[in-house]
Formats: C-alpha cells, structure tokens, sequence
C-alpha cells in the first residue's frame, strides 16, 4: 500500500493520499489545500483517485476538497453531523482571514460502522464526536493505521472550544473507539507528528485516569 501524508495549508493539515498498487486507485483523506501538491503526488504514483474522504468539516481539513473532486470527479464522503459547520465555511474562513473556498457537495455520507475498499484494503470508519459531531477516524486494519483526524494527536488531544466541540464526548470517543485498537497501530492526527496507539494510552496526559 502507498501511503503519502502531505502537511497541507497555512494549518499544515496532515492530508493522506492512500495508494493501491495492483488496482492503481487512491483514497485522499483530509484535502485542505495545496492541491497541486496533492495532484503531482498522485501523478508520481501513478495514481486515479477513487474517493476523497472527510474527517470533519473543518476548512483546513475541507478547503481544497472541491477543486480535487472538480479535477479527478471523485466523490466525497464526510459524516453529516458536521453538515451545519460545512455550512459555516465564510465564517470559518474569517476566523483565519482567508478567502472562503468552494462549496463542495457531499456526494455519500460516511456513518459509524461503514467500510470503504482500496483494491483488497479496508477501511473502517469511526464516529469520533466530541472535536466536532461530525468527527470521524479511518482504522485500517492490515496495515495497523489510524488516521485520526483532530481527534487525537502526538501527547493531546483535538480542541474542543470551538462550535459543535464537547470534551467528555471527545474523551469517550477516544476511550471507546481508538484505545481499544491494536497498541502497535500508528496515528496518524490530523496535525503534528505520527504516533501510535500504546505510545498515547502510556503517555498522553489527557488520556490518564
């Protein structure tokens, strides 16, 4: 499986381009902005892109989100919950004093429980709520990932100050959906550094009892 993680915008969201290499199709996950930079990994690999997936509507998580699918016609998952903060994008775009970017239409929504395929890889969608409603993480089980979202990061944890954020629902979804994961699985947050699931439960000082 390929796998390339591009820091993205003035945010440096951690965009994932997955990459089968028998079937030459792409997940990209989290596509906030640089698209060019998205589009010439893609080309490097040789790669169409099957699906553009949204871990919450955050606008340095969604901002680059439309010119992808205009350019590759992929569709776009996101969970609905953060559908009222997709709306918000102008006012998101204001809080960073940045020009709103494209609209982009949800073509599938992505719920609790659902799986979506790359070649013989799947992945499995989480409903993390608590960052925002809409939150979710990617577990990819045979290759020992978690892509995160701002759900969980390297020694934190996602902010929850900001609209459709609850700390205690952040802190549940954490200890019920990641924590029971594998302890070798690697994070990957949707900030920062790279983790892994046992490196969190030891050390992150949000997550101690």
């Amino acid at each position: 499986m390929i796998h390339e993680i591009l820091p993205v915008g003035m945010l440096q969201c951690n965009c994932s381009i997955f990459g089968d290499e028998q079937t030459r199709e792409a997940i990209v996950i989290d596509p906030g902005d640089d698209v060019s930079q998205i589009l010439e990994l893609l080309a490097k690999h040789g790669l169409r892109v099957k699906a553009i997936v949204i871990t919450h509507a955050h606008i340095d998580h969604i901002g680059g989100a439309q010119e992808l699918k205009r350019i590759t016609k992929a569709p776009v998952y996101m969970n609905l919950n953060d559908a009222g903060l997709q709306a918000m994008m102008a006012t998101q775009a204001a809080w960073l004093g940045v020009p709103t970017p494209e609209s982009v239409e949800i073509d599938a929504p992505l719920n609790d429980g659902a799986t979506l395929q790359l070649g013989q890889t799947e992945f499995h969608v989480l409903h993390t709520p608590g960052h925002t409603q809409g939150s979710i993480s990617l577990w990819i089980p045979s290759e020992r990932k978690l892509v995160a979202g701002d759900t969980l990061f390297a020694g934190s944890i996602g902010r929850t100050d900001l609209p459709g954020g609850d700390g205690r629902q952040i802190l549940r979804s954490i200890h019920q959906k990641l924590l029971p994961l594998p302890e070798e699985t690697t994070v990957i947050p949707g900030h920062g550094d790279i983790t892994t699931i046992g490196q969190e439960k030891e050390f992150n000082f949000f997550l101690q009892e």
